[in-house]
């Protein structure tokens, strides 16, 4: 996939997160029934998830012009603490911090890390290379529920390699939109517009997302790059099941992390389900060998290196 491409998947993500096609750094959503709860910027990353505490960890350590002020609110973050929902100061400095240049520097490199590496890194496992689809897994990590979704359709139809890539992929994006429509979470089912835009790009046969391209109004070209559109609804797929491992008090424990401790080499006896010194030890040992940030932090980056993302 080359540049061009990744720049057109990531407009892609922006206009169904923002309705602009470079999305909107400051932008804060907050929608009731949403399990992703409090989300925030550039391609919309949620409390719910953990993630969002990745990023404010990575803006205040950047030294950010907002670095003291949001620095209080990060053991709330970490803990995923629902409240902050309802916090103004928090959402109006998050909102502030959106026009910072160092906020969208980190979130260029955050969405990077934390969603296109793993998407990508996911698509090459079950065979996929053509444009649309790694754009397909890349919408799904952000919106969530990709490997759900994923084992859903190689179950019901077969796999990349039996089907053939083009098959599989509008197979998923089928699965996906009827999941979405019919799940006990009503505030999922207006969502399917994703799977719609995908399906008339299948439709359109963009399977290398050929320019120019229109998505959900919004004209993406070499001589387009923004437009307007109305609201979109951007809440959370993620069933919440995957958590941010790190050492904390009270000490993590749970077959999540005897998974973590397994991928990352420990004999069967020290396999305990408690995250503690010497697991957070192992990760960043882990994270060091592969060049990734090196904060004890298990999230989605760090979950696809090991493989268990």
């Amino acid at each position: 996939m080359n540049e061009l491409q990744k720049k057109t998947a990531n407009a892609i993500v922006n206009i169904f997160e923002t309705g602009t096609v470079f999305g909107k750094y400051g932008k804060v959503t907050l929608l009731q029934g949403d399990t992703g709860h409090l989300t925030y910027g550039r391609s919309q990353t949620t409390l719910g998830s953990g993630n969002l505490a990745l990023l404010i960890h990575d803006y205040c350590q950047a030294d950010g012009a907002l670095s003291a002020d949001l620095e209080p609110f990060l053991s709330a973050l970490d803990r995923r603490d629902v409240k902050l929902d309802a916090n103004d100061k928090l959402k109006s400095l998050l909102r502030a911090a959106g026009d910072d240049p160092v906020m969208q520097s980190v979130q260029d490199a955050f969405f990077d890390r934390v969603y296109w590496a793993p998407s990508t890194t996911a698509a090459r496992r079950i065979s996929l290379s053509l444009a649309l689809g790694i754009s397909v897994v890349y919408d799904s990590h952000i919106h969530g529920s990709f490997g759900l979704i994923r084992d859903m359709t190689t179950d019901t139809y077969g796999s990349v390699q039996s089907l053939g890539e083009e098959d599989w992929i509008q197979r998923y994006v089928a699965t996906r939109k009827s999941w979405l429509a019919n799940h006990t979470r009503e505030d999922l089912h207006p969502t399917v517009y994703r799977m719609d835009a995908f399906k008339e790009l299948i439709d359109e046969e963009k399977w290398e997302l050929e320019l120019p391209l229109t998505v959900r109004g919004v004209v993406v070209s070499g001589e387009t790059l923004s437009a307007r559109y109305q609201q979109p609804v951007i809440v959370s797929a993620d069933e919440g099941a995957i958590r941010v491992l790190m050492l904390a008090r009270p000490r993590m424990r749970g077959e999540d992390v005897q998974q973590l401790q397994r991928a990352l080499g420990f004999a069967d006896e020290a396999v305990d389900g408690v995250f503690g010194p010497d697991t957070d030890g192992a990760v960043r040992a882990f994270q060091k060998k592969k060049g990734l940030k090196i904060d004890g932090k298990v999230g989605p980056a760090t979950r696809s290196a090991l493989g268990i993302g």
